[in-house]
């Protein structure tokens, strides 16, 4: 049963932690107990799901859920500020609840240590008045779109890349859904993923902070949320557009024509191979690969591979394990005469965790190379199993 603003009362001590609000005619007390009345998902306990869980907190909502499955890894700490140094190793939704109460002890924090699915999203979203999606991937993005709009339930929506973000509010009963602003996914590993191509640290918390200053006023029922608007933010020239986004009468989700009545497997969807451990690439599961331990044995008994480093010149300066050739992958379609005297001979090619050199292997072989192979793992996998002291980023 629903919580309702009759059911709520504050502590003094409430009062006095919340008076700031309560002095905002568009807040107020009436303002200040819907928001502890209300129970938002937050998707996400990384860069996004950082601003949102500390500040939805701090204003006082009620009750915040928490999906995430990921521990705290040295990498996140330059953005991910729920998370400190104390935190590496230990589950992202641990370090969370923790810091949630620690900025208010009067949020109630469920935590859903599983990755969201089509078989579990319903059951999880069903519980919250509004969902807060934080995830970086496509599959998840879609999934997150279609549960809420089968669930009746707002999706403020946001995601980032190196300086720039995006957020808007969708599948609200008017509104368009993610769905009418991206009606199909790009292609896998068209757009690389924060870890491939980088994000400024700041920027989750620009973004966020913006997609938190949403739900509140959902919650709240005032000022403007950015229903049928995109918000792009790039934070390099500190820009700020809004593009209209209109519903689509066609959408196969919230169209007038609905096709899609249940949630589907939102990877087959993206054109991605079913989970099996760790995630793969479509490039990545149907090219010949090589481990790591392989390529050492190569290279110690002088049987030694041309080396094709598909990074850009940059991360060849955070870390190497050296290479004959060094072409970015988006460069390499225009420059693949550079490569025409080891047509004959055997490619190895690397990248930083081997999305990117599968995908330049699959050009290769596609182009006439024939015996060209991808390094699992990349030059991660090459500090974690072979040598340490190459860096890690």
């Amino acid at each position: 049963m629903a919580v309702t603003t009759a059911d709520i009362t504050l502590t003094p001590e409430e009062l006095r932690r919340y008076s700031r609000h309560l002095i905002l005619p568009e807040v107020g007390l009436e303002g200040q107990k819907k928001l502890k009345a209300a129970s938002v998902l937050l998707v996400g306990a990384g860069g996004l799901g950082s601003p949102l869980a500390l500040y939805l907190a701090a204003a006082g909502v009620g009750r915040l859920g928490l999906v995430d499955f990921d521990v705290v890894d040295e990498t996140n700490l330059q953005r991910q500020v729920l998370h400190g140094t104390k935190d590496v190793g230990r589950p992202k939704l641990e370090s969370a609840r923790d810091r949630i109460l620690d900025i208010n002890p009067y949020v109630q924090v469920d935590l859903y240590e599983t990755r969201l699915t089509s078989e579990n999203a319903l059951d999880i979203i069903k519980e919250y008045d509004l969902v807060a999606d934080g995830t970086d991937n496509f599959p998840t993005r879609y999934l997150v779109n279609d549960a809420c709009v089968l669930a009746g339930k707002p999706n403020v929506y946001a995601s980032i890349f190196r300086f720039e973000g995006q957020v808007s509010v969708f599948a609200t009963p008017d509104g368009p859904c993610y769905r009418c602003l991206y009606p199909e996914p790009p292609p896998p590993g068209l757009v690389p993923s924060c870890a491939e191509g980088g994000v400024l640290g700041v920027l989750p918390g620009l973004v966020g902070t913006i997609q938190a200053t949403e739900v509140i006023k959902l919650i709240l029922g005032i000022g403007t949320p950015l229903i049928g608007r995109l918000l792009l933010i790039d934070a390099l020239h500190m820009q700020f557009r809004t593009l209209k986004v209109r519903k689509n009468p066609d959408c196969p989700i919230c169209g007038e024509h609905r096709t899609i009545h249940e949630l589907i497997d939102y990877e087959q969807f993206c054109g991605l191979p079913p989970r099996n451990g760790e995630a793969a690439t479509q490039a990545e599961s149907t090219v010949p690969e090589i481990t790591v331990h392989e390529l050492k044995a190569r290279l110690e008994r002088g049987d030694r591979p041309i080396i094709l480093d598909v990074r850009k010149p940059y991360e060849v300066q955070i870390a190497s394990i050296g290479h004959d050739v060094l072409i970015p992958v988006d460069e390499l379609p225009e420059r693949l005469a550079e490569l025409e005297p080891y047509r004959d001979r055997e490619i190895v090619v690397y990248c930083r965790s081997g999305a990117r050199s599968a995908q330049a292997t699959k050009l290769l072989r596609e182009a006439g190379f024939r015996d060209v192979k991808n390094l699992k793992g990349g030059i991660l996998a090459w500090s974690q199993e072979i040598d340490p002291s190459i860096p890690q980023y």
